[in-house]
């Protein structure tokens, strides 16, 4: 299955743990495409909050904190917190805490914490020697340079062959095709945003609007529609 969470993330809801794999990626040349648009810079303080939403109704929140530096460096902090049941009866759950460290454009660390309903995976990452070298429940190991964390706020997500899981460490072998562009309405505005179509053990569907910000998300799960809804532009 796809670990996004980033990443992430609701996508790996409802499918099941992912088989560890601790062979090394296959490939380790840079994973992000020579024609990736530039990354949307946060400022101290931005916040990312989207509703999570399964079969239209409240399924959660995913929030991505972001602190900056004065030399331009930041950390984002990713905070998902998933739940349906029955009444004050919890049948499923799934938390996630995941930070990411850059420093010049570059990815230089990667804490995450998950609970998936009981099942726990950790990853830890950390630039040393100019290589990411990975520890996590899923792959322990060298990450290809300039690889992207799966938090999905970074445009070059849609731009990757390859995505670092905040989950577990494993490396995610990917494929983007761009869809097209949509109009979206977020918290009563028209917002122009590009598609694209993120397929690997599961088709997710990303949205970036004109200063490639992370706007929208959904996917489909044992034939359930779960949806990213932004509260407000960022």
């Amino acid at each position: 299955m796809i670990r996004m969470i980033a990443s992430a993330s609701a996508v790996a809801l409802m499918c099941g743990p992912a088989l560890a794999d601790d062979a090394a990626p296959s490939s380790m040349s840079a994973p992000v495409a020579a024609s990736a648009p530039s990354v949307w810079q946060p400022e101290d303080g931005d916040r990312i909050r989207f509703s999570v939403l399964r079969k239209g109704k409240d399924f959660g929140t995913h929030t991505v904190d972001f602190d900056v530096t004065d030399d331009g460096s930041f950390t984002a902090t990713t905070n998902v917190e998933l739940r349906a049941g029955l009444g004050p009866i919890t049948m499923f759950k799934y938390e996630l805490t995941s930070s990411e460290t850059w420093k010049d454009g570059q990815l230089v660390a990667v804490r995450g914490q998950t609970n998936d309903d009981g099942d726990k995976e950790s990853v830890s990452a950390e630039l040393k020697n100019g290589q990411l070298s990975v520890s996590g429940t899923a792959y322990e190991g060298p990450a290809p340079a300039g690889i992207v964390a799966s938090s999905h706020w970074n445009i070059h997500e849609a731009y990757s062959s390859a995505l670092l899981s905040t989950e577990n460490g494993e490396i995610l072998d990917t494929d983007v095709t761009r869809i097209g562009t949509d109009v979206l309405t977020i918290d009563g505005q028209s917002v122009e945003a590009t598609h694209y179509r993120l397929v690997s053990d599961l088709t997710v569907d990303l949205w970036y609007d004109e200063q490639n910000r992370w706007v929208k998300l959904g996917f489909k799960a044992r034939g359930q529609q779960i949806d990213y809804v932004l509260e407000e532009l960022y």
